[in-house]
């Protein structure tokens, strides 16, 4: 028997159960992965809640390592004993073992070790895409990254810093700001304390900046608006504090022919190709050290309900994975 979290209605952190289960052989195409270390991400609590609503019951997660373990029949690249990772599911990588589609998995390098790769796939291939693809960022460029002291943004702020752009980071205690700067973050602003649009625009000179990543969502947002320069970029890709409210699109006009977009990881690696493109770039990013997991949080993966609370209340930073 395996072991799974799994989720029988939405709601709190609550709903997530330790079960048993059982597994069949794996199917054509897919392979049997055991699970080493699995990675917990922000959308994981969208999926829980039913934000992002999931057939039910669902084990939720979307990235994790392991090593395979068996293969289906029609699988090439993969033998047995393999090492692997995936950074953006399909849906279901909390638990010890299951099976997974071959096409979906990527090699890890020896350089990656399995705790590093749960930590960094789905948060460090966000960050490549945002910053590599969204709105291709160039040496030289100043940008606003929201959240600059979370998984996606410690890694974001080290990434940026190497590519020779300036990052300007929000952020929600003095202790968060240290915890940022010392990842490459230049600027750093305590939202509960500063008023985040003033703060950019001194920064700038009143400039403003050509692009906000924002995954605060509904608490952010227009301020984000506030602070882009003419035909500025603003890409909101999560909604910690809630959906961003509708507004007209005439605004955008107003505020200077801006550009707004809402990507998902998922669009970005739908293909063999982008999936290959994105998860190399990671990788060369750590084998130069440009990036690093910062793995502050560590919880068995029967604990999964504790390691939600933590991160719905705003209680960690860094990187946060589960053990099976």
């Amino acid at each position: 028997m395996s072991q799974a979290i799994v989720m029988h209605k939405t709601g709190g952190p609550d709903v997530l159960e330790w079960s048993s289960r059982s597994l069949d052989a794996p199917a054509k195409g897919e392979v049997r992965i055991r699970h080493t270390a699995i990675g917990l991400d922000f959308i994981d609590t969208y999926h829980r809640t039913g934000l992002y609503p999931l057939p039910l019951p669902a084990t939720p997660g979307l990235e994790a390592a392991g090593v395979i373990e068996a293969l289906g029949d029609g699988v090439t690249g993969f033998k047995v004993g393999d090492r692997v990772a995936y950074p953006a599911g399909p849906v279901g990588s909390y638990a010890n073992e299951r099976n997974f589609p071959a096409a979906r998995l990527v090699h890890l390098p020896d350089s990656v070790n399995d705790e590093d790769a749960a930590a960094l796939m789905l948060k460090a291939c966000t960050v490549e895409y945002l910053i590599f693809r969204t709105y291709a960022v160039k040496a030289g460029d100043t940008v606003l990254f929201h959240a600059a002291a979370g998984g996606v943004g410690l890694i974001a702020c080290q990434w940026l810093n190497a590519l020779g752009v300036t990052v300007i980071g929000t952020v929600g205690s003095d202790a968060k700001a240290e915890l940022a700067r010392a990842h490459g973050c230049h600027h750093t602003i305590n939202y509960t304390t500063e008023n985040f649009p003033a703060r950019v625009r001194e920064i700038t000179n009143g400039d403003g900046v050509p692009v906000v990543y924002d995954s605060v969502g509904k608490d952010t947002f227009m301020g984000s608006l506030d602070v882009l320069k003419p035909r500025g970029t603003m890409v909101t890709f999560g909604n910690a504090t809630g959906a961003v409210e509708p507004f007209p699109p005439g605004l955008l006009a107003q505020k200077g022919s801006l550009f707004v977009t809402r990507p998902t990881l998922m669009d970005y690696v739908a293909t063999r190709h982008d999936l290959e493109l994105c998860t190399g770039r990671v990788f060369d990013a750590i084998a130069k050290g440009h990036i690093k997991a910062d793995i502050n949080q560590r919880y068995a993966l029967k604990e999964a309900e504790a390691a939600h609370t933590a991160l719905e209340a705003r209680a960690t930073t860094g990187q946060t994975i589960l053990l099976p």
